[in-house]
Parts: C-alpha cells; structure tokens; sequence
C-alpha cells in the first residue's frame, strides 16, 4: 500500500492567460455603440470605449450636426465619459468614426435589437 500511485485533481482555471496582465488576449480597446429603447418609439444611441485623449464634445457637436439629432456627453463613475445621442443613430456614428479616423472599422462592436 506504500506505492500506490494516488493523484490528487489540482484546480484549473481555463482562463488564467485571459487574466493576466501581458497576455495578447483582450487587449483590443472596443468602441461599443448601444440603443437602448426609452418611451414607445423613442431610443437613446450610447458611444463609449473613445480613447481620452480625444475631445468628446468636439465630436459630439459634429455628431448633432450631421445627424440633425441632439446629444450629451454624461460622466459614469464605471465606464468614463458616455456620449449619448437621441434616435438610433448606430449604424451612422459608427460610419462616422470610420471616416474620421477615430477607431477601425474591426474595433467598433454594434450592440442592440
């Protein structure tokens, strides 16, 4: 009974290169465009992920104006600075930002209906 070959399970976790810190994976910074439905036929267009060294009122106030909607730049303690816009305008902002130069076409995640 002394040389008995007894293996012991060890825990695993399936995601500990995800988790760490140097590890390529999920380092990509997501631009992430969401509506969310308010009253009725009335929604609300979220742009958040924008790097911080951009103005986010400079691209609001182009936003209002080539999209004839109005919009806000709202400060969350979780995800930073959120530019709000009115109507579903994702499909037209996530054009915008491509053609602008901001973020990629691949870094941009269209999120809703």
């Amino acid at each position: 009974m002394s040389e008995l070959d007894i293996q012991i399970p060890t825990t695993f976790d399936p995601f500990a290169d995800a988790n760490a810190e140097n590890s390529g994976a999920g380092t990509k910074e997501y631009v992430h465009i969401r509506i969310q439905q308010r009253n009725g036929r009335k929604s609300l267009t979220t742009v958040q992920g924008l790097k911080k060294e951009f103005s986010y009122n400079k691209i609001l106030k182009d936003l209002k104006k080539d999209f004839c909607c109005n919009g806000t730049v709202v400060q969350d303690p979780e995800l930073g600075q959120v530019i709000q816009l009115q109507g579903d305008q994702r499909k037209n902002v996530s054009t915008f930002l491509v053609q602008a130069g901001i973020v990629k076409k691949e870094n941009i995640k269209i999120h809703g209906f």
